[in-house]
């Protein structure tokens, strides 16, 4: 299913300004005049400087922070409060300890009121979906890292979001992990394709998953300071696609965009 026109989430003149804690203390303004927006189906990443304020613009779009100035709208409607249309995958997983791996990916719907014969029944189809089907019972301390993230991707996904909003979710797996979940999460994407925000500092990551990259600012008043699209042939093997002139030359082109703002961002966190 290809994207589609409908706008599913659009973060228009975004800024966010964080108060000073006392007088000697200046005001800091982390996103300054910020406008994305991603199509229904379609998978953008956003990339920058280590500090710039990706994760800062995907809390907002989760609902988890006001804006200073600007507007969050999804499909269509202003968004008040946390935003019911999203799923959010954290960079450290936010499974219980004390739960097994399918009790944890029920949980969403134990929230929502869902009787437990038909949640259980939706949580093992879920694992099944994701390699697990023979894991339900263990405990997070039980699995690997690669396993705990498939376990939290069925947690999210289990809630048929319409929206997800990713903050690298794969950035502590080892690389050959990393590549696996990224062909998983691709091919889960693929079967019903959502609108996805993806924040990564891996550039060749971003390319590999995306139809666009868009490229933010070093800090502070972080800003997009271009956007790519992704003209890469799906379905993708992450492991191959690396491989083709035309990954190279996106990579090269992106990259050329963002060299200054990366040295920028990593002089700054020596300065700090």
């Amino acid at each position: 299913m290809p994207m589609n026109n409908e706008i599913a989430l659009a973060l228009e003149n975004i800024a966010v300004t964080f108060s000073a804690r006392g007088a000697a203390t200046q005001a800091y303004t982390a996103v300054g005049d910020t406008t994305l927006r991603v199509a229904g189906g379609e998978f953008v990443s956003v990339v920058g400087p280590t500090g710039c304020g990706k994760s800062t613009l995907l809390n907002i779009a989760a609902g988890l922070l006001e804006p200073s100035a600007g507007q969050v709208q999804v499909l269509g409607a202003p968004l008040c409060g946390l935003n019911p249309h999203a799923g959010y995958m954290f960079q450290a997983e936010a499974l219980l300890p004390w739960l097994s791996a399918q009790a944890n990916v029920e949980l969403g719907l134990r929230y929502r009121g869902v009787e437990p014969v038909e949640r259980a029944q939706r949580a093992r189809d879920w694992l099944h979906r994701v390699g697990l089907a023979a894991h339900g019972d263990r405990y997070p301390h039980q699995l690997s890292g690669g396993m705990k993230k498939r376990v939290a991707l069925a947690q999210m996904l289990i809630l048929d979001p319409k929206i997800l909003l990713m903050d690298e979710p794969f950035s502590a797996l080892d690389i050959q992990t990393r590549q696996l979940m990224e062909n998983e999460l691709l091919e889960l994407w693929s079967a019903d394709r959502k609108s996805v925000v993806f924040i990564t500092h891996d550039l060749e990551e971003a390319i590999a998953l995306s139809d666009r990259v868009v490229v933010l600012s070093a800090g502070p008043a972080t800003h997009p300071i271009g956007e790519f699209t992704i003209d890469l042939p799906r379905p993708r093997d992450v492991n191959e696609i690396r491989l083709t002139p035309r990954f190279v030359e996106l990579h090269t082109q992106i990259w050329h965009a963002m060299k200054d703002e990366v040295l920028k961002g990593y002089a700054q966190s020596r300065q700090a």
